[in-house]
């Protein structure tokens, strides 16, 4: 499982301390290169000068939502191009989904969700 992940430069866009803290050690210890961010503006900042290859992005965030982000950083590419987008929302229903489907999110996952399953979703995108 960890050997797709070795090397790669993930992004981490989370507000929730413990969240941002367990997705850090996850792919750090899947050899990952990890680097966080709080809030939306950060996000798009470390994500324009830090060249990610995976972000995994919350989309309920301060200063700058998740999908404000995703529409700033997918405008110019599209799905299945780097940097991949995997979005994590609290949100339920189709609604949220389809907004990030259609801006060109790469991979989406409400929460709860299992890491395992994160894990999978990053792995299909940089295979």
């Amino acid at each position: 499982m960890a050997e797709a992940l070795e090397g790669k430069r993930i992004l981490v866009v989370e507000d929730d301390s413990e969240m941002l803290e367990a997705l850090q050690l996850l792919f750090e210890d899947l050899g990952a290169e990890v680097v966080t961010a709080v809030d939306g503006h950060a996000a798009v900042e470390l994500a324009t000068s830090g060249d990610p290859d995976v972000i995994v992005l919350d989309a309920m965030l301060p200063k700058r939502s998740g999908f404000l982000v995703l529409e700033k950083l997918k405008g110019n590419s599209k799905k299945g191009e780097k940097p991949f987008i995997v979005m994590i929302t609290g949100n339920e229903g189709k609604r949220h989904q389809v907004w990030a489907e259609s801006l060109g999110v790469d991979g989406y996952l409400t929460k709860p969700f299992r890491m395992e399953k994160l894990v999978s979703k990053i792995e299909a995108c940089v295979a």
